[in-house]
């Protein structure tokens, strides 16, 4: 590691990050979802270096922080695995505590001793956004703790924006990446080896 890298401050420059350390792959990839894709978002690549990390974050806690006003945050919450690190370098410039959920039989759990205050408000983060399904789960293990979730903040939102999360989604960038069910996939992808990363089993992202 060499200095501190540049805030991006722009889709563009995420895009850019994201291309310069190697966490945006293009193939033929079976997303968490199920759904297929020619690209696929590594950002575990962006966040192994805790400088590029802290620059992403700078500006994703500045975005929340206009978003969120002067609301008095409690905790980010990070589904396991892959918003771990973003929701912790998050909570630290925000100066909140940072908590994670774990599926526990299928389920998304608080395990650890952490615990949620009733009526504490809550930042879900995440790294990548797709069809919002393992963030609406992170969502309804929050409330059934009784704490409120005011919204959720991710590095990029690969949905275009369409993806529904019943609260506020505030991301650093929004891409308009294809996926496609199994059964549709385009005659130039299918001809494509498919390939299966990602930290846990095929569910939905």
């Amino acid at each position: 590691m060499s200095g501190p890298s540049p805030i991006p401050q722009s889709a563009g420059d995420v895009v850019s990050m994201l291309r310069g350390c190697g966490a945006l792959l293009e193939g033929h990839f079976r997303l968490s979802s199920g759904l297929h894709s020619p690209f696929y978002l590594q950002c575990a690549r962006l966040l192994m270096d805790p400088r590029r990390a802290e620059a992403a974050c700078r500006a994703l806690e500045a975005k929340v922080s206009g978003h969120l006003g002067g609301l008095g945050l409690a905790a980010t919450v990070a589904p396991a695995m892959g918003g771990v690190v973003l929701g912790y370098e998050l909570a630290r410039q925000l100066g909140v505590l940072s908590l994670f959920v774990e599926r526990v039989e299928g389920r998304f759990t608080l395990r650890r001793g952490f615990a949620l205050e009733p009526g504490a408000q809550v930042l879900i983060a995440e790294d990548v956004v797709t069809t919002g399904l393992s963030t609406r789960e992170c969502i309804a293990c929050v409330r059934e703790r009784g704490a409120e979730v005011v919204a959720a903040a991710c590095l990029v939102d690969r949905s275009g924006g369409r993806a529904e999360l019943g609260v506020p989604l505030i991301a650093l960038a929004t891409l308009d990446l294809p996926v496609y069910r199994p059964e549709e996939l385009p005659p130039e992808l299918a001809a494509r080896p498919v390939e299966k990363p990602g930290s846990r089993h095929i569910g939905a992202r």
